[in-house]
Formats: structure tokens, sequence, C-alpha cells
């Protein structure tokens, strides 16, 4: 098959959404379905608006640029390259973030729960002085917290300097030196010693079970920031164990594990976990106070 044969952006995006489909591509990191990743990605190679794909779909274009969305789908189908490697970015609703392959692609529901700065639990987000976001990679939820909590300082820790890396940029390109610090560290290990209002968390969760049978585009991903253990668990009970020393005594940890309720109900039900309603149901994020904590 040619080039010549496609024309326009709609000709190239049934092409797409035929090859996507046809090799059974796994849409799990931000595009639902085959036509939505198309649809993007033919936009964003063209530099196009992200949110307007009709007007431009019966445009005329170069061959040059058919030749650029080609190579774009072809490596999607043939790589399996999630779509935000290949276009360096992701989005969690409204905010863009620069990602690459070392860290994952953010998909964060606690992302969906900032926005309402967790209330009525954090009661007063003017108040809040202190976050620490564990596991942090790209950055992008210490970068929404800040900016949901005005007055707060964001401690961003991950044990990978990569991650960190790509976690600078992104501070920087939405201008938060100073009040975003990212801290290379094994959970609190390397954390300054303070109170915190919040602890904020989308660890390595998924179960050794699972892990065997991820789909190929996330295996591009960083394992270490996948991969919790034979339950999941590994990180997270490190993380519930050590958040009550560091939590004020109104503070609460907020804590993302996707699918494993199960596990996670095992490991800390007897605490009397609070499960908060996101896109994903009332069992994806986990929520325990200081004083929760502090029975341990």
């Amino acid at each position: 098959m040619t080039t010549t044969t496609f024309s326009t952006p709609r000709d190239l995006l049934r092409y797409a959404i035929t090859r996507f489909n046809g090799a059974k591509l796994f849409f799990g990191h931000g595009s639902a379905e085959a036509f939505d990743e198309a649809a993007y990605l033919i936009l964003h190679t063209l530099k196009l608006p992200l949110d307007r794909l009709d007007p431009f779909l019966d445009a005329r274009l170069l061959p040059e640029e058919v030749i650029q969305v080609m190579e774009v789908i072809e490596r999607r189908v043939g790589e399996r390259v999630p779509a935000a490697y290949i276009t360096k970015e992701a989005w969690l609703g409204e905010y863009r973030f620069y990602v690459d392959e070392r860290v994952l692609v953010p998909r964060s529901f606690i992302a969906e729960l900032i926005p309402q700065t967790f209330s009525p639990w954090v009661q007063d987000p003017d108040g809040v002085e202190n976050v620490l976001e564990l596991c942090t990679g790209s950055g992008c939820l210490a970068i929404m917290m800040a900016e949901a909590f005005p007055n707060a300082v964001v401690d961003a820790v991950d044990i990978s300097k990569d991650a960190l890396a790509v976690a600078e940029h992104n501070i920087r390109e939405y201008k938060l030196e100073g009040r975003v610090n990212p801290i290379e560290s094994d959970l609190y290990e390397h954390v300054p010693f303070k109170k915190y209002d919040l602890i904020v968390t989308n660890p390595p969760y998924v179960n050794s079970s699972s892990m065997k049978k991820l789909p190929p585009e996330y295996l591009r991903e960083p394992q270490i920031a996948l991969a919790g253990g034979e339950d999941g668990m590994d990180l997270v009970r490190k993380i519930v164990a050590g958040a009550a020393e560091r939590l004020s005594p109104e503070g609460v940890l907020v804590v993302e594990i996707g699918n494993e309720v199960e596990y996670a109900e095992a490991a800390f039900g007897h605490l009397g976990l609070t499960w908060l309603s996101t896109s994903a149901g009332d069992e994806a994020v986990f929520l325990l106070t200081a004083e929760q904590l502090q029975s341990q």
C-alpha cells in the first residue's frame, strides 16, 4: 500500500481504526477505544487542535503529512508503544504533562479527587501547608495538588532518578519550583521529618499473578512502577505503616490500589478504610485518617 492511497484525515482515521482493531491493541492509557486513539494521534501528528476533528476531516494533506501519520500508526501497531510515549504527552483532565518511557503514563483516579480537595476530610484547603506524594513518577499529582492547595509545599518522592528527571521537567513547565520539591527516596527514607496535612500515593500495586497477564502496552512501562508483590500490597503496607508518625493530628492518607480491593481489605480492613468514589467506582482509592492510623 502506498501513501497516495490516502489524501485526508478521514482516510487515515478509517485506516488507523481498522489497523488498531485488527491488531487488538490495548487502550488503557487515556483512550477508551480505537477511534479515540486514532483521532488523537492523527490530530497531534498534524499539529491540529485535539478537540476539533470534524472541521479537518476532509482537508487535503501534503504527501509528507500522510507519511508522518502513517509512521505513527505503524509504530503504535508494530511496537505496541502507548500513544503517550509517541506524542510525549499525557492528559489528566485539563492538565497536560510531558511523559516518556522513564515514567508510567499518568492515569490516576486520584486526579479526579484533587479538584474537590478531598472534602470533607480536608476541611480547609487554604490551611493545608505540607503535602507529601509518594511514588510521584511524572509529578502530575504533585503539580495538581500544588494548584489545588495554594498555600502548600508539596514534597514529591520517587525512588527512580529517571522518573524524577521527568517530574522536574513538568514542575518547570508549571513554574512550581520551590512549591513542588522532587526528592529521591525509597518511600519515607529521605523525606524531611515533618508533619504533613496530606499524604497521597498511587504506588505500585499490581499483584504478581496480574503482572504475568499485562498487555504489551503495559510491559513498555517501568515495571518497578507497577509490580506490588504477591498480593500487590508490599509497598502499600510500608506506606500505611509509616504514615501515622508523618501526619498532623487532622491529616489524612489517600492511597490508590486499582483493582486490588480484596487484598487491600485483607491487609488494612481492620483500620476501617473509607473508599472514595471515582469513575472506577468505590473500590479503587481508600482514605485513612491520622486517628485511624494511630490505632495500628
